[in-house]
């Protein structure tokens, strides 16, 4: 499959953006304090602003044809961009953006956004670049839900964790968020009973071990492996590729 090379990909944020941009960017609209279930972001709403999260992690979920059931699409943490597309489109908001714990943003209305992208406008084109590579990601998933058993599709759903959001130790790495197997099993497109198999073939092979609401990565190679990923350069590598 092609789409192999760039599987493990971690979305850009306004990370992508210069840091003269970004302190700039941090300087506008209004900082927010959620505490946990707090909603940033309500799927349907026709509200513009621009969300940057500086602290905490939030669950993105969304409904299927105005259903009553939220499943949930996605993860995530400080520095990410979240309600782009509506701020870009004047569209309704697609999804609803929930706290995981204590979170802290940034709430940029469009009156003070749209002369802050006049005035630099690599940040506009960063958030085009944005919206792209998260349709791209998006379509990359529903290539994986066709063509990977569900194990491989868990496996690369706790690699993004791990590598992403997990605390290194000096033994495992420890993944915290506090997601339920039926929200596993929406991020990996299948039903409760598939992703608890999957879960328990990695645990099985002392890939991972649960407890506690944790997931504990004990052997992150093995996962890659698992999930059907090169293995990760080592630092000494990547710090000798010519620049």
């Amino acid at each position: 499959m092609t789409h192999d090379s760039n599987a493990d990909d971690r979305t850009p944020s306004c990370r992508s953006l210069p840091d003269t941009v970004l302190k700039d960017l941090a300087r506008l609209g209004t900082r927010c304090q959620f505490a946990a279930g707090g909603v940033l972001i309500r799927e349907g709403d026709h509200a513009q602003d621009l969300v940057v999260l500086r602290k905490g992690l939030v669950k993105v979920t969304g409904r299927l044809n105005g259903g009553d059931q939220a499943r949930l699409m996605d993860i995530r943490i400080a520095r990410d961009v979240l309600g782009e597309l509506s701020t870009m489109t004047l569209k309704p908001r697609s999804a609803t953006v929930v706290a995981c714990g204590d979170v802290t943003a940034a709430v940029i209305p469009w009156s003070e956004l749209q002369p802050f992208l006049i005035e630099y406008p690599e940040a506009a084109l960063a958030l085009y670049r944005l919206s792209c590579e998260r349709l791209r990601r998006s379509d990359r998933r529903r290539l994986e839900f066709g063509g990977y058993p569900v194990k491989v599709r868990l496996s690369r759903v706790l690699v993004e964790l791990a590598e992403s959001y997990g605390k290194w130790g000096l033994k495992s790495v420890r993944i915290d968020l506090n997601l339920t197997q039926p929200e596993f099993a929406a991020l990996t497109g299948c039903g409760t009973r598939a992703v608890q198999q999957a879960f328990a073939h990695l645990r099985g092979a002392g890939v991972i071990s649960t407890g506690s609401w944790r997931i504990y990565v004990c052997k992150p190679d093995q996962l890659r492996k698992e999930a059907r990923l090169p293995p990760r350069p080592s630092p000494d590598a990547v710090s000798s590729k010519p620049h």
